[in-house]
């Protein structure tokens, strides 16, 4: 076998336990099928989390991260909501969902970076929404209570190989802007990455004006959550303004193409963000594909799509993997996330000159080129 060596992916944002949706989440909604939309697979996620324990997480995270191992994936965020007990009341250990991640990415043999995210409620209208049932196991009472909790996790990861901790707040729409500021001030203080959902759907953004009477990002800014130790997860819908914003303070966007694809949100504006200066990078998230191969490429076809040209991402930067591994990195916290042996022999990518090696991996490979691939756990 001919090989040559690449850096490991990194995945900036994931939800393992999405992985257990895979077809189920494909089955229509009562009544009509035009009406299925990411609020419509909520619902079916919401389900799916309900159910879920300490030792069920363990089982399908660690499935999840030994996909993610062997599909060339050598660091995961995972950006963690499912807190406490379905109704709501902690587990007596109040971070035992979150050990069971780490330890499930510590048996499959992949750096987690644990991103507890605060959740407080279902909305806004004219005042806080309470949690619906199947938000109660998300959200803490207030945000020491949610910060503290954070504590405790930082001192179990310490001293574990492999496990690091960051923060997160789940939206905008889960936590008011009070929330966002107190998160953003222990990420500074503790020199924490910090992560948020945002400009996924358009209702999103609505509802944000509504409350505030400016955009996410614009919130964001406002609140002191963007920064270069800032990743907005998705940032589909977004205005020139927006895009400025993000540019100007460094934060970091991570895309989600096959899932953003699978949930129907959207066109992820990429060549609109590289052009302004925004660091990108990519995750896997709801984990309908695992795969860093087809992010890629599907992040870059996007972009060519986007300005209707060839000459797109990966034109621009040369190496397109090797760019979302350091934007990946950056995003959350880490120095080196390892290196992959592919095997150049694969049909995908059989018969390429060595110096063609990274234009191939952006555009024609599979997580089937990868050597280690055989880690897999049946």
């Amino acid at each position: 076998m001919t090989t040559y060596e690449l850096p490991a992916m990194v995945n900036a944002h994931s939800h393992a336990f999405q992985r257990d949706l895979r077809g189920v989440a494909e089955r229509p909604s009562p009544g009509s099928r035009t009406a299925d939309d990411f609020w419509s697979w909520r619902e079916a996620m919401y389900r799916l989390a309900g159910a879920l324990d300490p030792e069920s997480l363990y089982e399908v995270a660690g499935r999840a991260y030994a996909e993610m191992a062997a599909a060339g994936y050598g660091a995961v965020g995972e950006f963690h909501y499912v807190h406490h007990q379905p109704d709501g009341t902690p587990y007596a250990e109040p971070n035992a969902m979150a050990l069971a991640l780490a330890e499930a990415a510590r048996a499959a043999g992949i750096t987690i970076v644990l991103l507890p995210a605060a959740y407080h409620r279902a909305g806004w209208d004219e005042g806080d929404l309470p949690p619906t049932p199947g938000q109660r196991r998300f959200c803490d009472a207030d945000v020491d209570s949610f910060l503290g909790r954070v504590d405790a996790l930082r001192r179990w990861a310490e001293g574990r190989d492999g496990v690091h901790v960051g923060v997160a707040a789940h939206s905008v729409r889960a936590v008011p802007a009070s929330w966002l500021e107190a998160i953003a001030a222990y990420s500074e203080e503790h020199r924490l990455v910090r992560h948020v959902h945002a400009h996924e759907q358009p209702r999103e953004l609505d509802e944000c004006r509504a409350e505030h009477g400016v955009t996410p990002i614009s919130l964001l800014e406002r609140t002191g959550f963007l920064g270069p130790g800032a990743s907005v997860i998705h940032g589909i819908h977004v205005e020139a303004e927006d895009v400025a914003r993000l540019a100007a303070s460094d934060t970091i966007v991570v895309s989600c193409p096959t899932t953003e694809g699978s949930l129907g949100d959207g066109h992820f504006p990429a060549m609109e963000h590289h052009e302004a200066g925004v660091r990108i990078a990519i995750g896997s998230d709801s984990q309908v594909r695992i795969d860093p191969f087809e992010e890629t490429r599907e992040l870059e076809t996007l972009a060519r799509r986007e300005r209707r040209r060839r000459a797109a991402l990966l034109a621009a930067q040369g190496d397109l993997w090797a760019e979302l591994v350091r934007a990946g990195c950056e995003s959350l916290g880490l120095e080196d996330p390892g290196t992959i042996t592919i095997d150049r022999d694969h049909p995908d990518l059989r018969g390429i000159a060595e110096g063609d090696l990274p234009l191939a991996v952006a555009t024609c490979a599979s997580a089937a080129v990868v050597g280690r691939r055989d880690s897999v756990e049946p």
